[in-house]
């Protein structure tokens, strides 16, 4: 059993080494946000939930283990940890990519969110921390006193695996994702695996469905990816700005979820507005929440840029936003507004396959509904 956690980074960390092990010949199964992999099945894990409960996981655990699997790549949420969906489970080892605030409306403080991470780090056998995040210093002084020994792993200090992607390959990744082929790197030599079958396998592997996904490039290019904390919009916002042509602008539709974690609203509009040119808010998932209010919070970031409010969707200056609550609307007017040499990115959705309005689900793929836009254009 190998779990990874973290507030960013878990699915594509997840996802690499279960890649990295599949490559070397081991037999691996995969629990992630996107899926779980059984062999050549596939699944879905649930709606807008990353680890399903003890009582769906132990019968899917079971099944792997009768099937003869020697691995299973759990991605394991804090809230799976502090509501015990994976009660019962030993792991051989526990990783966490990094800890920023977030699910404060569930966990209330930091604190209790770092503890709550760190109760994965507790049971594994063996566990392996980012020494370059925030988190390090809190995480490690907390996992000393409980007696807990721990690995390192970074791309700026002393640690014990130290290994940059971008140096041994031509095939760049983006800063945020060269810390998860590390974190991948340094599971899989914690597990065994010889060094350089871990960098050729590295090598060919592919990002999960919606993780800085190009879903479009003839024209303006357009991405989808599953950011949706301040970090996340800081990580990946400065990378999508490097695909600019000359006098682009950088378009970023997202909205915030309801009922979810509402003081990172203002900070998810100002880490937008760090980078992005125009920015247009909208739903995502906004459940009994108003999802005007909603837009409202997170445009207080936006504002404290130097962003203005448009009543209308004819326009192109730099650092203004508009505000409609329909997303298939929002990505029309992105795509409206947008020129050749642009980029617009959707964050949020993602890989989901709905939006919650109400009290109810609602059929919803980004990619799909953007390239529905696009021929509709």
């Amino acid at each position: 059993m190998i779990g990874v956690t973290g507030t960013d980074g878990k699915t594509t960390t997840s996802h690499l080494i279960y890649h990295i092990l599949k490559s070397t010949g081991r037999k691996v199964a995969l629990i992630s946000s996107v899926s779980a992999r059984i062999g050549d099945e596939e699944m879905e894990t649930g709606l807008h939930r990353t680890t399903p409960d003890a009582f769906e996981m132990q019968p899917i655990i079971k099944r792997i283990a009768d099937k003869g699997f020697e691995y299973l790549v759990l991605e394991t949420t804090s809230h799976a940890l502090d509501q015990n969906r994976v009660y019962g489970i030993k792991y051989e080892v526990g990783v966490s990519t990094n800890v920023t605030p977030e699910h404060l409306d569930y966990h209330k403080t930091y604190a209790n969110l770092l503890r709550t991470k760190a109760k994965l780090l507790l049971r594994a056998k063996t566990s392996i921390v980012n020494k370059d995040d925030g988190s390090f210093s809190e995480l490690s002084e907390y996992l000393k006193s409980k007696g807990k020994p721990f690995f390192t792993y970074s791309l700026k200090a002393q640690a014990d695996f130290i290994f940059d992607f971008n140096k041994s390959s031509k095939k760049g990744v983006t800063s945020f994702n060269n810390y998860n082929y590390l974190a991948a790197y340094s599971v899989c030599t914690q597990l065994g695996i010889d060094k350089d079958k871990i960098v050729d396998s590295l090598k060919s592997f592919s990002l999960p469905e919606g993780r800085v996904e190009k879903v479009f490039e003839k024209g303006p290019i357009i991405y989808v990816d599953f950011a949706h904390t301040p970090n996340s919009f800081r990580n990946v916002l400065p990378e999508l700005k490097k695909d600019l042509k000359k006098d682009g602008l950088l378009i970023h539709v997202f909205g915030s979820a309801g009922l979810r974690d509402e003081k990172k609203r203002p900070d998810m509009g100002s880490a937008s507005g760090e980078y992005a040119d125009i920015v247009i808010l909208t739903e995502e998932d906004y459940r009994t929440e108003d999802p005007e209010k909603i837009c409202r919070e997170v445009a207080i970031g936006l504002e404290k840029h130097g962003f203005k409010k448009q009543n209308t969707s004819l326009f192109r200056n730099k650092k203004t936003y508009l505000v409609n609550i329909h997303r298939n609307e929002a990505i029309r007017i992105a795509l409206t507004i947008a020129k050749k040499n642009d980029v617009i990115v959707c964050t949020g959705k993602s890989h989901e396959r709905s939006l919650a309005r109400g009290t109810k689900e609602f059929p919803w793929h980004e990619k799909t509904e953007i390239l529905k836009a696009l021929n509709s254009k």
